[in-house]
């Protein structure tokens, strides 16, 4: 079965940067990222820019994201980050894996 992937990006195409068999959904913004999640739920996948052009960034959506799943007690899916801004790669990335060893080690207590 295909993965399903979100590449947010407001300008590299995930076609330039995505290699193999994948369902490929493509949001531009932090509006249309948390339209996504709240309409069809979390993907396998999440490929994140930082810097989106606009005042919400890509740190901003992996902040939707986290909240996201501590409303649902989900884990985060897989997740990448093609940003250039090695500060906002840094933080996406520690947020994200934040919440997944929270939730590792409360799952393990129940």
């Amino acid at each position: 079965m295909k993965k399903k992937l979100l590449w947010l990006d407001d300008f590299r195409k995930p076609d330039d940067y995505i290699k193999g068999d994948y369902i490929i959904s493509w949001v531009k913004n932090y509006q249309e990222f948390c339209s996504f999640l709240n309409e069809k739920g979390l993907p396998d996948i999440v490929c994140f820019d930082h810097d989106l052009g606009e005042e919400k960034s890509g740190y901003d959506c992996a902040k939707f994201l986290v909240q996201f799943c501590q409303d649902r007690n989900l884990d985060i899916p897989e997740f990448d980050i093609q940003s250039s801004n090695t500060v906002g790669k840094d933080n996406i990335r520690s947020l994200m894996e934040s919440w997944h060893r929270f939730y590792l080690e409360n799952k393990s207590e129940k």
